[in-house]
């Protein structure tokens, strides 16, 4: 979406810039059986769909894809790790959320953009 909204040419932050590991921490809901905790699994599977799209728009020799990468994994095993059926409250459509971020749906596909 960032890359849909910036122009090609805008300013992105510098290298020295770029996050700690820590930067953008994993959610975890305290009872997926409660509707509103429930949304922090989507959160999850939501931060690393967009991150991914971030990280493709970035060029192919970006210092930051690699903490990109790293906070983009990190959400999607606990993103895909809440897609179980087992409670109705995240169940019923976190599903949706998952399919977006495992086909990329929205992404281009290929090789990351040239520097």
């Amino acid at each position: 979406m960032v890359e849909r909204i910036l122009a090609a040419n805008s300013r992105a932050p510098r290298e020295s810039e770029a996050p700690t590991v820590d930067w953008l921490p994993v959610t975890v809901s305290p009872d997926p059986s409660d509707p509103k905790l429930a949304h922090l699994d989507g959160l999850n599977l939501s931060r690393a769909w967009m991150l991914e799209g971030i990280i493709f728009a970035l060029p192919a020799d970006d210092p930051r894809r690699l903490h990109l990468s790293t906070a983009a994994e990190a959400h999607r095993r606990a993103g895909l790790a809440a897609v179980t059926g087992e409670h109705y409250e995240g169940g019923h459509w976190l599903g949706s959320f998952a399919v977006y971020l495992t086909t990329q749906r929205g992404i281009q596909r290929g090789t990351p953009r040239a520097p």
